[in-house]
C-alpha cells in the first residue's frame, strides 16, 4: 500500500483581519491533492521556534515542505508541479498542454505574485505613494487581457497553473488592486470548486486547534 504524501506547515499562525491564517502556502499543496484524489496527512513544525531540522528540510525555515517516501521538495511552486506529475488531472501529459500548464504555473509565480507580494509588503509600512504600484496594475491589466478571452488558463480546461494563479491574485490587496472585472470573475470561479473549500477548511481547522485557549 502506498503511504500517503506528508505535507508540512506550522503548528500555529495568527488568525483575525491581519493574519496569515487562510492564506499560508500549504493551502496549495492541499488543494492539489483534493483536486487529484491523492491521499495525505498534514504534519507541523513550530511557527515560534525553527530549529535545525526545520532549516534541513526548509533552507529558509518557511512552509510548506513535501514528503513522498524519501523524496523531499520544497518551495510551494516545486511542489505543486511534483504533484501535477501524479496527476493529469492537474497537468496534461500531451507536450502541448503540459508546455502551457508550465508557462503559466511559471507566470503565476514570477511575472505576479514576484510583484504582488513586494507590493504588498511595502504598503504595510509607507503611506499612500508606493512605488510598486504602476509596475502591479500593469501586471494585472495584462493579466486581465488573457482572462477575458478564456476561462482557463492552459489546455482549455482546469490545470495546477489555475490553482496557483488563483491562489496569487484571491489575497485582498490584489483583489482591491483595481477594476479588474475578468480576473474577479476567474478568481471567484476557482475558489468556488469544492477541492478548493475543503483544503481552506483544512487549514483554518488545523491552525484554530493550536489557538491559546481563554
Amino acid at each position: 500500500m502506498t503511504e500517503p504524501l506528508t505535507i508540512w506547515t506550522y503548528d500555529w499562525v495568527p488568525g483575525g483581519k491581519s493574519g496569515p491564517r487562510g492564506f499560508v502556502r500549504d493551502l496549495r499543496l492541499r488543494w492539489a491533492c483534493e483536486e487529484a484524489d491523492l491521499d495525505y496527512a498534514v504534519r507541523s513544525v513550530s511557527f515560534h521556534h525553527r530549529g535545525a531540522e526545520h532549516f534541513a528540510r526548509q533552507p529558509f525555515g518557511q512552509v510548506p515542505f513535501l514528503e513522498d517516501g524519501d523524496i523531499n521538495v520544497f518551495e510551494s511552486g516545486a511542489c505543486l508541479l511534483y504533484l501535477a506529475r501524479k496527476s493529469e488531472t492537474l497537468m496534461p501529459t500531451d507536450p502541448k498542454g503540459e508546455a502551457e500548464t508550465l508557462e503559466w504555473t511559471i507566470a503565476a509565480l514570477n511575472s505576479i505574485e514576484m510583484v504582488t507580494v513586494p507590493w504588498w509588503f511595502i504598503g504595510l509600512s509607507k503611506g499612500a505613494d508606493n512605488p510598486l504600484e504602476g509596475w502591479v496594475l500593469q501586471r494585472l491589466t495584462h493579466l486581465e487581457a488573457v482572462l477575458a478571452e478564456r476561462e482557463w488558463l492552459a489546455a482549455g480546461r482546469f490545470t495546477v497553473a489555475d490553482l496557483l494563479m488563483a491562489d496569487v491574485l484571491r489575497v485582498p490587496k490584489v483583489k482591491a488592486a483595481g477594476d479588474f472585472p475578468a480576473l474577479t470573475s476567474y478568481v471567484e470561479r476557482i475558489c468556488a470548486r469544492p477541492a478548493f473549500k475543503r483544503a481552506h477548511d483544512g487549514q483554518m481547522a488545523h491552525f484554530a486547534q493550536a489557538d491559546p485557549q481563554s
